[in-house]
């Protein structure tokens, strides 16, 4: 597949693939025919051999894979499906499986997508990037909730990579913003054993190619699509995510948070900001005057005292 598409445009016999390959030609015809089946644009002809035209535009392994330059994520077992009720639940099956680090779940639509505290993730077909990874990271319970953080850093770092003209955000601690409104969430979800942490779960919706959201959601949301008046490939949005992924992960994993912390703020704009946290139904307003190396916020409320919070849902109180 990689050859033809390496030779777009331009026809390329069976007997060379078979060659190339080492397999026979009546096994690349039945390749070739599998891969029309999905949805790729290759023509055929007794003569010529075979003409790569287009790629489909699903989310399948192959099209993750072409030119991905990661070790681990992306380049172990990718479960794809067409629809599923949630990639993060799928993903957790495989994990007590056994499944190793780095097998990715993606799918074109989810029919019971999760946010986080429970919240609905609006899901359409072929609308955005609904992918979950598993990890087994050497860490304690308690510092599992870093992974999160670290996430948030490697989507935004990857949009702006594909799209450098964007006001991407990060919103404490993980929702990334454009032009103050939604594009992205994370879902982390975590299985331990005793004192140590046997598998996490994280899960990624990206609004990618959606022109229009629920009533609900106007307003509230955006998408790629939106921001830049025009599709987007999603593959490739999801190597340039699993690219940046793989590096903050081997830096988490080597004892540099506070490095990923640094980026973090360089990508947040809610230090000096006066928010409102609610923390299960309890709210806490003042001004956040840091995020500290261990991803903490730091509140300042209007009598001067200062508390740590460690996780809720934050709002931004514009003046």
């Amino acid at each position: 597949m990689s050859y033809l598409r390496e030779q777009r445009g331009s026809w390329v016999s069976g007997e060379l693939l078979s060659h190339r390959l080492a397999i026979s030609r009546a096994a690349i015809w039945k390749h070739i025919h599998s891969l029309k089946q999905a949805g790729y644009l290759i023509e055929s002809s007794p003569k010529k051999g075979y003409l790569f035209r287009q790629a489909p535009e699903f989310l399948l392994p192959e099209e993750i894979r072409y030119s991905l330059k990661t070790k681990v994520f992306g380049a172990k077992e990718i479960f794809y499906f067409k629809e599923i009720d949630s990639t993060n639940e799928k993903a957790k099956s495989l994990a007590v499986e056994g499944k190793p680090e780095g097998t990715l779940v993606v799918a074109e639509s989810q029919t019971k997508g999760r946010g986080r505290r429970g919240r609905k993730w609006f899901s359409p077909p072929g609308g955005g990037i609904y992918l979950s990874m598993l990890l087994r990271p050497k860490v304690a319970p308690h510092q599992a909730y870093k992974i999160t953080l670290m996430t948030a850093v490697a989507v935004a770092e990857a949009v702006l990579a594909m799209l450098p003209s964007l006001n991407v955000k990060i919103k404490w601690p993980n929702d990334i913003l454009v032009d103050g409104k939604k594009m992205a969430g994370i879902l982390t979800e975590i299985s331990t054993d005793m004192d140590v942490v046997d598998f996490i779960v994280v899960g990624l919706g990206l609004n990618v190619n959606i022109d229009s959201f629920p009533e609900e959601l106007e307003g509230q949301a955006t998408s790629v699509s939106m921001c830049t008046k025009g599709s987007f490939p999603r593959s490739a949005l999801i190597r340039a995510y699993l690219q940046y992924f793989e590096k903050y992960y081997g830096i988490f994993g080597k004892g540099g948070f506070n490095v990923i912390m640094h980026r973090w703020r360089e990508l947040s704009d809610i230090i000096g900001q006066d928010v409102m946290v609610d923390i299960m139904g309890e709210k806490h307003v003042g001004e956040a005057t840091d995020v500290d190396d261990e991803g903490v916020l730091i509140l300042k409320d209007s009598r001067g005292v200062v508390q740590r919070i460690f996780s809720g849902d934050v709002m931004l109180l514009r003046s």
